[in-house]
């Protein structure tokens, strides 16, 4: 569990540094970018493997917290259904990009809030919860910091299709076979 905490300090704390510490991600950043990106990559990426080796580990010695009803699983599916696009949206802007003033917040709200109707363990609880904290946390905070700006295809509401297109295909691929092979856990069996 040790493991799987450190992880996710290290990774959603590289990823609060924008919220908490402004100045300082700025500083860093006009001084050498491409070294502030690869450092904020390696870090992160760090922050990945632990949370990845700390939840297989807790998941050997599972505390339950509750236990979901089973037609849970549907509003869990169904909650996911946007999620791919709305990521993918800040990359093709069009209407979605418009309506939604940050879709992978948003995204990653909906994709914390599913996975915690469905699962009760603590490893479960801590992951899925500490990651909607800190995007609750972080769209909160979105209004007070200037947006930077992301590299994306030029805005056209050809992307609306494009997010529609690819955010259902990786669904499909991420329910179907994706999820399994992650995480040893079939989401439709």
């Amino acid at each position: 569990m040790e493991l799987l905490i450190i992880g996710l300090f290290v990774f959603l704390g590289m990823h609060s540094v924008s919220v908490i510490a402004l100045p300082l991600r700025d500083r860093l950043a006009a001084k050498n970018e491409l070294a502030w990106k690869a450092f904020y990559g390696v870090v992160s990426l760090i922050g990945i493997i632990l949370i990845c080796r700390g939840y297989v580990q807790a998941r050997l010695t599972p505390t339950v917290i509750y236990a979901p009803p089973l037609w849970l699983r549907h509003v869990s599916a169904l909650l996911l259904l946007p999620t791919f696009a709305l990521f993918l949206a800040p990359y093709f802007p069009g209407r979605l990009t418009a309506a939604v003033k940050h879709p992978q917040l948003v995204a990653v709200i909906l994709w914390a809030i599913a996975h915690l109707l469905v699962n009760g363990m603590l490893a479960d609880v801590l992951l899925f919860g500490a990651f909607l904290v800190w995007a609750v946390t972080d769209l909160m905070s979105f209004g007070r910091r200037p947006a930077r700006p992301v590299p994306h295809a030029p805005a056209s509401p050809v992307n609306d299709i494009i997010l529609l297109i690819a955010g259902l295909g990786l669904y499909v691929v991420t329910a179907l076979w994706l999820h399994r092979w992650m995480t040893g856990l079939a989401p439709f069996a």
